[in-house]
């Protein structure tokens, strides 16, 4: 895909894709790499056709491919592409050139090499330099396509909606760091092809919503999903009026998650800042599509294969398959990730395994040698996406997108982890139809995604822990009922020191342990201070709240028979019983989906 800077794709040099025509002062798209000119006609630049798209915007006409691709059959692979393709030319200009010679490119001819070429090296996977991605699947389509032709940049950025959010998230993701996009489903019935699923004058809501982190050393990410119905404090945010003016919404301290966007004037900012104040970490940016990308892109893409273990009739969704494996596109595939009747005991938590099968797949199906070889594909799926996606304005451009999906490139699939918040019914409810944060393994999976650490526990990163932890830890233990210790709270946290007692004595069987209430100043890291006699006390207690090695810190005399040790919870405190390095592996419970493997749906 190192198609931009004139690399070459595979068997597909874009340079060659793209000539000049004098005659007309149009770019001709030549996708026989055998023949000569391409025999796709040109046509006049003048004439044009309203698009499909909501807004007025109006595309040059183009001779199709004779399918529908995207939101219209007017957007072929033509001469001109809409708003970013027509140039200035005269018939006095040289003529159009013939196709380069390959240097070291197997051309074929009757499926024989093409006489006079010399047959290349087999290269390393494709699959490693696909820009994978995962309910934004659509950032990687669009840099594909871009790529396919710089002349095509300005077309795909006219495409793409844009939302200023008013200074939430980090001002832009960075090369060196952890990466947080938060990917928004959105059910908003307004624009086209969306007036078909109920009320069209809905503002929409946070109908499906992951938070994909991408790990700083680029080795692993998770893809969180976060249930709609979910209880969380929505707090008071910032959003850009029309007029440029910014307006403050207030927050509410307890409401469904998906009222985060859409509802009382909400916008996507909202949503980022429910999601950092819920989990702690900071979201760098958001991408949000409607209806009508499942539509699309699944269609643009060739389908998608997904499998069920039993037959579905779905009366609701209008959902019919077989048992075993199907390709859907389309209506038939916005029916598969909608559907609430299908599977499991028909709740959202199971949709949303559903739709993390499907998004699983349709990476797959990205990293495919069948579509990262067909430039026809290519550029439908960047079409689909980009008219599709809203994005922040941090990257709200095809160059912008391009390094951000190449920072997503260097993930290997197999340490791509689909998850879900865990949760428990709502115990505010007599009959419970919402749900809250799961009090422990929520926690030590937000613990897990701010350290960095893998669902699918990559070895290295596996091994230097239990490395670091073997020399911190040598030596005996205590019995949990011999720990004596001292908790002061300076994570700035209320009620972070009484609930760690709570759990230290009713969970832990740390009896001896006592509430000093607030530390004399606020500290930065949890450190645990002990006596040389008390070191086997110190390596219990360290087993428990998962202490590094730079928290403990042992003093040079021995202390009392009955004196404890002292426990200044910090700033890195995230939860009584949630390890503050983070745990090596996901707690028991939590959903996972590892994007490199096919599941069958129940």
């Amino acid at each position: 895909m190192d198609a931009h800077s004139r690399g070459r794709a595979d068997e597909i040099d874009p340079a060659d894709q793209w000539v000049l025509n004098p005659q007309t002062g149009n770019y001709e798209l030549r996708l026989n790499h055998s023949g000569g000119q391409s025999s796709l006609p040109s046509h006049p630049r003048g004439a044009t056709t309203p698009g499909p798209r909501s807004g007025g915007r109006s595309r040059t006409a183009e001779p199709g491919r004779g399918a529908d691709h995207g939101r219209g059959a007017d957007r072929g692979h033509g001469a001109d592409h809409g708003r970013g393709a027509e140039r200035s030319r005269t018939a006095t200009e040289a003529p159009v050139p013939g196709q380069r010679r390959r240097r070291v490119t197997e051309g074929t001819t009757g499926g024989q090499p093409s006489a006079g070429r010399r047959k290349r090296k087999p290269q390393k996977s494709r699959k490693k330099k696909v820009l994978l991605w995962t309910g934004g699947t659509m950032a990687v389509v669009l840099v594909a396509g871009a790529a396919s032709a710089y002349a095509l940049y300005s077309h795909f950025d006219g495409n793409i909606d844009t939302v200023d959010v008013a200074g939430a998230g980090s001002g832009g993701f960075k090369k060196d760091q952890a990466v947080n996009i938060l990917l928004i489903g959105t059910d908003k019935r307004t624009g086209d092809g969306n007036e078909g699923y109920g009320d069209k004058s809905s503002p929409g809501h946070a109908d499906t919503t992951i938070l994909f982190h991408v790990s700083k050393d680029r080795t692993n990410a998770t893809a969180m999903s976060i249930p709609r119905d979910l209880i969380t404090e929505i707090p008071d945010c910032e959003t850009k009026q029309p007029d440029g003016s910014t307006a403050t919404i207030p927050g509410k301290a307890a409401d469904r998650f998906n009222n985060s966007l859409g509802q009382d004037g909400r916008d996507p900012g909202c949503t980022m800042r429910t999601v950092q104040k819920l989990t702690g970490l900071t979201v760098d940016h958001f991408m949000m599509a409607d209806f009508n990308a499942v539509k699309e892109m699944t269609t643009a893409v060739g389908g998608v294969k997904v499998c069920l273990a039993k037959p579905v009739d779905d009366p609701k969704s209008h959902l019919k398959l077989p048992a075993g494996e199907s390709t859907i596109m389309g209506e038939q595939a916005l029916a598969f990730v909608r559907t609430r009747s299908s599977f499991g005991n028909k709740s959202d938590l199971d949709r949303i395994q559903v739709q993390q099968q499907f998004l699983s797949s349709m990476i797959r199906q990205m990293k495919s040698d069948d579509t990262l070889t067909s430039p026809t594909k290519l550029y439908g799926l960047a079409e689909a996406a980009t008219n599709a996606l809203t994005v922040d304005t941090g990257i709200g451009s095809i160059k912008k997108l391009k390094s951000l999906a190449e920072e997503l490139a260097k993930i290997d699939t197999k340490n791509i982890t689909f998850a879900t918040l865990p949760v428990v019914d709502n115990p505010d409810e007599p009959t419970p139809i919402t749900v809250v944060p799961h009090p422990t393994q929520a926690p030590q999976l937000f613990a897990m995604m701010q350290s960095d650490t893998s669902l699918t526990e990559v070895k290295k990163q596996q091994q230097d822990a239990k490395n670091a932890q073997a020399a911190l830890l040598k030596g005996a233990r205590a019995t949990a009922s011999r720990v004596r210790v001292d908790v002061y709270n300076g994570s700035g946290i209320t009620g972070a020191a009484q609930k760690t007692i709570d759990w230290l004595q009713n969970d832990q069987g740390v009896l001896r342990s006592s509430n000093k209430s607030n530390a004399p100043e606020k500290a930065a890291k949890t450190t645990l201070t002990y006596a040389p006699n008390q070191a086997d006390q110190a390596r219990k207690l360290a087993d428990m709240m998962g202490l590094p090695a730079s928290a403990l810190k042992p003093g040079t005399q021995n202390a009392g028979e009955r004196e404890p040790m002292t426990l200044v919870l910090g700033a890195d405190f995230k939860g009584a019983g949630v390890p503050i390095t983070g745990p090596a592996k996901a707690p028991d419970g939590v959903q996972k989906v590892v994007a490199d493997k096919q599941v069958c749906a129940k």
